[in-house]
């Protein structure tokens, strides 16, 4: 039995994303069906400074904001730049890309076709979620991340 093979492509924008432009993005992405997973990739946006004479403090980071997707609240933990999707079937890709056009007016972005995310379980995921995982989280695990994987639903 072999097992079937999701499309996946890249959301790249030409600049890192407010916390403003994030939320609308992702409510945008979320609105077309078909979507299975994604990941936001950008530099990782810590609570607390973690090195440093000033270890342990406070980091106030303006982009370190709150936003809403759909009906769930999230905390960014990154500097959105990428998003990397993983579709349902690839008749999807037109229109995803008629969706998150509107909301790079500013500046540009690019969607790249290819695989992007793990589909086999590495050694990470089996210390992160053990030998029964969760399918769909494989390739999501954050190896110095403490939380899981915020999980939003969207339109099916």
């Amino acid at each position: 039995m072999t097992e079937a093979t999701f499309p996946q492509c890249r959301i790249d924008s030409a600049r890192f994303m407010n916390p403003e432009t994030t939320e609308r993005l992702l409510n945008r992405i979320i609105s077309v069906p078909g979507v299975r997973r994604m990941v936001l990739n950008g530099p990782r946006l810590p609570a607390t400074v973690p090195y440093g004479p000033a270890k342990g403090i406070a980091n106030p980071h303006p982009m370190r904001k709150k936003i809403m997707v759909g009906d769930q609240e999230m905390e960014l933990q990154v500097h959105v730049g990428t998003v990397l999707l993983e579709l349902e079937r690839s008749d999807v890709i037109p229109a995803l890309k008629a969706a998150i056009e509107p909301v790079f007016t500013d500046f540009s972005c690019s969607i790249k076709e290819g695989r992007f995310m793990k589909t086999d379980p590495s050694l990470v995921d089996y210390a992160k979620y053990g030998p029964n995982a969760d399918k769909d989280m494989i390739g999501l695990a954050d190896p110095s991340s403490k939380s899981r994987p915020v999980i939003i639903q969207g339109t099916k």
